[in-house]
């Protein structure tokens, strides 16, 4: 456990979900894990205990990739842990393949609705698309603007083709919006959606006062940071300062308030992780202006933020967060930006 973690609480300790069971976390709120073939090896979702459109059984958050292997540790969930009951609702923190990735095959399995905020929705079904931007081109022809020279990276990432519709290969053709604000009856109880964005066009976290828990998504982790990226489908975003605000939405609930993230393990102490997180971009925003005192191109940031070596997918983020970083300081016009001859982007301090 690294010393940022020790100062979070965790009420289960060391334990975890099991794989293909469930694990009671709070009265009708459950918890199971899926495996990941990345090198965030594992995705949190959760069960809700239901009653939906006059239908006993479960609403589930979230749903992993829709892989053979993810399906088939579905089906040992629906045939061993759900008392007999269906699937009467699949609600989806947001559009990344690994929360959205089954939606589409458990809805129609169940005739179940899809809920989520119109813009994961519509993002969701704009990448099904493979469009230019979102696909190995585009997203090569946006790294190589910001400095990626490596031929290996820049033929994976050219060979990233159909990435999306590959993990998620099916989508409801139609969902129901949820909103900011909004309190939303699941199983006798009312969760409040509290939007957030950096991370994703417009991701939707659940918040129970009366259970004193919070499933936050990806916006929350305990462990890791959440990736901030400036992909090729919006070059010129500022991600991070919308992440920073975000998280920010998360401090008038109480500090004991029992988080259910979606990588790593349940924990309280909401306001510590969320100044953590805050200290922790400071920290990378800092490093970034040093570098700036020259010339810099995000390539030449990503390996100062991330000293490890990376792999292609590993890459894919973490130049991505590196912009993002330049790009806050640039929109705060501490840093310039100048495009070279040889068509790279270069930040300097202003």
């Amino acid at each position: 456990m690294n010393p940022l973690e020790s100062r979070l609480e965790y009420p289960l300790g060391e334990t975890v979900a099991v794989p293909g069971h469930k694990l009671p976390i709070a009265p009708g709120v459950y918890w199971i894990r899926k495996s990941l073939p990345f090198a965030l090896d594992h995705i949190n979702l959760w069960l809700l205990r239901d009653e939906f459109d006059s239908r006993d059984g479960w609403t589930v958050i979230d749903c992993g990739i829709g892989s053979t292997q993810t399906r088939e540790a579905w089906e040992s969930v629906i045939a061993n842990e759900l008392d007999g009951l269906p699937i009467v609702r699949v609600l989806c923190t947001h559009t990344h393949p690994d929360h959205l990735g089954n939606a589409g095959w458990l809805c129609a399995r169940f005739g179940a609705p899809l809920w989520m905020t119109l813009g994961e929705y519509t993002m969701g079904r704009l990448l099904q698309g493979a469009l230019p931007g979102t696909d190995g081109p585009g997203i090569v022809e946006h790294y190589r603007a910001h400095g990626l020279t490596d031929r290996e990276h820049i033929a994976n990432l050219g060979q990233r083709t159909n990435y999306f519709p590959k993990l998620v290969p099916e989508m409801p053709f139609a969902f129901r919006r949820i909103q900011d604000g909004e309190s939303i009856a699941i199983g006798g109880e009312r969760w409040r959606v509290i939007t957030g964005f950096g991370h994703s066009p417009e991701h939707a976290a659940l918040y129970c006062a009366e259970l004193g828990v919070l499933i936050s998504g990806d916006m929350l982790l305990p462990r890791i940071s959440t990736n901030v990226s400036v992909h090729a489908l919006e070059p010129e975003g500022n991600p991070l300062t919308l992440f920073l605000d975000s998280i920010d939405r998360f401090t008038p609930l109480d500090e004991n308030t029992l988080v259910l993230p979606s990588h790593g393990r349940p924990f309280r102490r909401l306001h510590e992780r969320v100044r953590q997180l805050h200290d922790h971009h400071a920290a990378r925003l800092d490093e970034v202006r040093a570098l700036c005192r020259a010339p810099t191109s995000a390539n030449d940031v990503m390996p100062v933020m991330f000293k490890r070596e990376l792999d292609s997918h590993q890459m894919f983020f973490a130049l991505g967060e590196a912009l993002a970083h330049l790009h806050t300081l640039w929109y705060r016009h501490e840093l310039t930006r100048q495009r070279g001859a040889d068509g790279v982007y270069r930040f300097e301090l202003a």
